[in-house]
Order: structure tokens, then sequence, then C-alpha cells
């Protein structure tokens, strides 16, 4: 379709300049009248005629009204001579200004030339098109099972290497010996050690495992080759293993070498299963893969990159040794990590100076870099669109919570008892939150309406942890239910607006009963596969491992955990009436409290830390 585009703005192109050239050439699109010599003489006599040009043979007339004629004179005889043979004296002559023309210039070609060659030009233009066309469609047919890979050089300026990669320190580590391998092959033969066939990057999505593949060829300094793995995959049965053949083909040539094949679950996935889109072309393409792997030389110095972030639904053959012999988790970034990526986002953009990266990163918990690096672009846009000449801290920490819950909805028309049951939720949720023993705390209170929430609660933990308690759940279960407990102890019924706290205390209940062993009565025993990502093909006929009087009990036990997590944060906010009041007057009157405002609140109530 862009070719069609293309051919189609050259044709007009070509026909707008014909046509400048054609009425350059011309002068006029009015056709002169053509006169006999004996009409001529009659308008001289008559003084009609103004002026007479002499074109060789040609003679092209003037008239006094404006029109133009045109006639040819005698042959070999001059103007003069074949107007007096017609008996046209001299005298008659003197009101005519006459003008010979040199017809041996570009025109005089021109109206020779135009006439007969414009139309065989054009066909020869329309013809060219024709058999250009056919000869790509010819070449794309050719170039079908061609893999349309695509070459990084590392030569260029914006190489990358493992200083432009904050955290996955030991990512990069495990890394470091590939670029070893690419550097210096002869140290780890003479060994008799064989180089890694391939390397299988798996990470959550954003956590940089493409950035994290240009790094190993910007330290190695090979050529770095890169391909989806969806570009495999064609609907002809055979195109795929064509494709893998050539890119591998490719990549050997310019050994040594990085070949990446990104989202390689597009191909990777388990053969057999019968569903989840198993089909002929993608296991061709699968089987080509491996017999690709397998057929590298000792010696030969091509790496092959993978990353997914679906390492539950590849296939064990390609993760046997002999083929990806190496599998680097990417982790999400801890608060040092998030620290480091967001001052490389920043050093192109003008930052505020002395700005607390910490503060950021702190608020950021759960933050792939894509995320981190989407955060300080929204931070720079929403500066811009102020008029600031620097990107502020609070632009970095309003940027946040438009990446978690979306932007501002100030616009939002809400009646006053609305915002009222707002105000008392979200001061339910932040006094519990305060008032028990391991919640986290409170950073920020806010009833202006965001994405599709009313108002949130902002709590961020101290320190990161890898491990959970009971005891913290617990608490987690009953700020969960502290928006839920205000509504039903201030107006005496509840709303729609607890329908996602709701939601989210069921879920985690479920968990604390079913995968985590922290029920009392069904004791350490994890029901169900435990499997958060579900591999249709695999999983939609599993059994479940427990009986219907096991279930029973499940939901029971779910029951009995939010029924805890309700009471303990009723009793939190009957006790402490007073405190819910003050916050919830703040919040109706600032609308936003931040943790300085909100615990300054707190402070003159002197309040115990509860026990769940």
């Amino acid at each position: 379709m862009k070719m069609l585009y293309k051919n189609i703005i050259w044709a007009i192109a070509t026909l707008l300049v014909v046509a400048i050239a054609f009425s350059a050439v011309s002068g006029s699109f009015v056709k002169p009248t053509p006169l006999t010599l004996d009409e001529l003489v009659i308008k001289i006599s008559e003084q009609e005629v103004s002026k007479i040009i002499v074109a060789g043979e040609s003679l092209e007339i003037e008239l006094k009204g404006g029109e133009k004629a045109v006639t040819r004179k005698e042959a070999g005889l001059g103007l003069s001579e074949t107007l007096k043979n017609y008996g046209v004296e001299a005298s008659q002559l003197g009101g005519i200004s006459l003008e010979i023309k040199d017809e041996s210039g570009f025109k005089f070609w021109a109206k020779i030339l135009i006439p007969s060659l414009l139309p065989i030009l054009i066909i020869l233009f329309v013809f060219w098109l024709v058999f250009k066309n056919a000869k790509q469609g010819a070449s794309q047919a050719f170039s079908f099972g061609k893999a349309n890979i695509r070459l990084f050089s590392p030569k260029k300026k914006d190489k990358i290497t493992f200083k432009d990669v904050a955290g996955l320190e030991e990512a990069k580590q495990e890394l470091q010996e590939v670029v070893q391998f690419l550097k210096h092959p002869k140290k780890f033969l003479d060994m008799g050690a064989k180089i890694p066939r391939g390397v299988l990057l798996m990470g959550s999505p954003g956590t940089g495992k493409t950035l994290l593949a240009r790094a190993v060829a910007g330290e190695g300094n090979v050529p770095f080759f890169s391909i989806s793995a969806s570009e495999f995959v064609e609907m002809f049965v055979g195109v795929g293993a064509s494709r893998t053949r050539d890119a591998f083909t490719t990549a050997k040539k310019a050994s040594p070498a990085i070949l990446f094949i990104d989202e390689i679950d597009a191909i990777g996935r388990q053969r057999g299963t019968g569903l989840g889109g198993g089909n002929d072309e993608r296991e061709q393409t699968l089987n080509q893969i491996l017999v690709e792997l397998d057929g590298f030389e000792r010696d030969t110095q091509v790496i092959v990159l993978a990353a997914t972030n679906r390492p539950d639904v590849l296939d064990k053959a390609l993760l046997r040794p002999g083929r990806f012999d190496r599998q680097v988790v990417l982790d999400l970034p801890d608060i040092r990590d998030r620290q480091a990526i967001l001052k490389i986002h920043m050093q192109d953009k003008p930052v505020e100076e002395n700005i607390d990266v910490k503060k950021i990163a702190i608020r950021t918990p759960g933050f792939s870099g894509a995320d981190l690096a989407n955060l300080v672009n929204e931070a720079a846009i929403l500066a811009a669109r102020n008029d600031k000449k620097v990107v502020s801290e609070q632009d970095f920490l309003e940027s946040v919570e438009k990446v978690l819950l979306g932007p501002e909805r100030r616009s939002r028309v809400i009646t006053d008892k609305e915002r009222k049951i707002t105000a008392y939720h979200e001061a339910g949720h932040a006094l519990v939150a305060a008032s028990l023993e391991g919640s986290d705390p409170v950073h920020k209170v806010s009833i202006i309406s965001r994405g599709f929430a009313g108002g949130y609660t902002l709590k961020l933990p101290i320190e990161e942890t890898n491990l959970k308690t009971r005891s913290q759940f617990l608490t987690d279960l009953a700020t969960m239910m502290g928006g839920y407990a205000a509504e039903e102890i201030i107006f005496g019924e509840m709303s729609t607006g607890a329908s996602n706290d709701l939601k989210q205390a069921s879920s985690l209940a479920r968990k604390l009963v079913t995968k985590y062993g922290m029920s009392e009565k069904l004791g350490p025993i994890a029901y169900g596969e435990g499997n958060d990502m579900v591999f249709l093909g695999r999983d939609i006929a599993s059994d479940k491992n427990y009986s219907e009087d096991v279930a029973a009990k499940i939901d029971a036990e779910v029951k009995s955990f939010i029924t805890h997590a309700h009471e303990t944060a009723k009793k939190v906010l009957e006790d402490r009436k007073e405190v819910l009041q003050a916050i919830t007057d703040a919040l109706l009157q600032k609308e936003v409290l931040e943790q300085e405002e909100f615990y300054g609140i707190l402070e003159p109530f002197q309040l115990n830390k509860l026990a769940v």
C-alpha cells in the first residue's frame, strides 16, 4: 500500500511537470484561427491586422480585436513578395508591425517533438511503473522465506553497555561470562569448555530484557541481530522454519555475534497441548530452532539470547542443557535500583537541583524499569504543560499517582453527600492503618477522583522485604476493611465505594488459606495448583486437589478472615471516633493530606498502636 501511494505521487508529479513544460511552449491554450492568404489580404485591406510575425514559412497574425490567426506564406518567397503577388501595395503595410522570429531555439524543437514524443513517454512511464511493481512482487515472493532480521551495529554512538543498565546486578554478573566468551573464546576452548548456545532472559514486562541483551552486544562489541518470534510464524506451513534457518545463517556469517529472539513464547510454547493455539506451522518453527541450536559447532561464536515473560509455557526441549544453557531471571527493581534507574532517565531532562530521588523511589514499589521511564516522562510533560523551565520534585510525585491510578478528575461532578462519604471512607482506611502494629506508614490521603477511584489512601513500606508474616497480612486485611467499617459506623449503611476493597480483601484472604497455609483450622496445606498464570492448553483440564467438603471449609475460613478484619477495623474506628472526625474534616477542607499533615492531625490524640 505504501508503494502504491508512492507511485501515485510520482505519476501526479510527472504529469504536472509535463503540463508546465507544454504550457511554457504553447504560451496559451487558445487555438489561433486558420486563414487563407486571400482572407489575410482582405483583412489587411480592411485595416484589421495589427501585427504579423514571420516564423519560417508560418505567419502568426494578431488582429486589432485581440484575436489571433495563423496562415502560411508561399514557399521560398518573402512576406512582401507573397503579399505583392496577391495585390497588396507596400503602403497598406505601413500601419502593421512586422516581426521576424528565429525558430532555431528550444520552442522550435519543442513544438515539433512534444506532440509526437509526449504520448510515447507517458506510455513508457506507465509500463515502467507496472514492471517495477511486478519486479518487487517477484522479489518478495523469492524472499518470502527470508527472516526480517534487524542489525544493531555496536559502532554507533548510541551503543548500550552495562553501565547504561541500572540494577540487575546478578543478571549482569551472569551475562559477564557471555561477554567473555564473545571476547576471548580461545581461553575457554583451550580448557575444553563449551560456549553456551543460548541464554534465556526471564522476567516481568518492562524489567529490561531487551535492553540487557543489547548491553551484552555492546560490551562484547559484536553485531546484534534482533527479531521478534512472531515474525517467524506465517499462515503457510514451512515458512517459519525457512526464516529460522535464514536468521541463524545470517548470524553465523557475522560471528562473533548475538542473535536476539524477543517474546520467544510466541513459538516456543509446549507442543501437543491441543489447546491454546497449537498448529503445525508453529511447531515446525520450534523444531527448526531446536535443530539450529543443536547444529552449532563447538567453536561457533554465536550466542542466542531469548526473552520471555511466560517461562511456564515454554517447551521443555527448549530449556534442556545444550540449547538454552542459562536462564537468567530479571526481578523488579528494589528501592536502590529504582533510585539508579530514575537518575539515568533524569540525565537528559532539566531537573530541579537537590531533588530527593529516594523519596520518589519510596513511592514506587513494584514499578518496573519501563514504568519508571514512563514516570519521568510524565513528570516532564506535566512540567511543560505548566510552563515550567525545570521538572520539580512535586511533578515527579504527582506523576507517581498518575501512573498508578490515572489522571486527576477534578471536573467530575459529585454531590456533597458523595464527597462526604468518600472523605469518611478514606479517613477510615488511613486511621486503621495508622492504629495497627505492623502496618505500613500512610504517605498520602486524597478524596480527589483519579481513574476509577473516588479517592485513595497511599501507604508504603519503610523498607522493602521479600517475606511477609501472618500478622502483617491480617493488618492489611483490616486496613482494606477500614473504609467499609467507617461508612457502616457513620451512615448506618454501605455504598458501592467499597466494592474494590472487598474484592482485594477476598482475594488476599483466599490466598492466606489456599496458598500460604495460614489457616489454623485447615493447617499448612496448599490447595489447588497455585498457578497464577494459567496456560489454556495445559491447565484447563487440571483437577482441583481437594474435595467438596474441603472446598466448603475453605470458603468458611475465607469468610472468617474477612469477618475478623471487619470487626478489627470497626472496633478501631468506634474507639477513635474523634480522630476519624478530625481526619474527615481536614479532608473535606483540603481534599489532600500529605504524610506530615496526616500525622500532624494524629499527634494531639497520642494514639497507641494496637495488635491485630
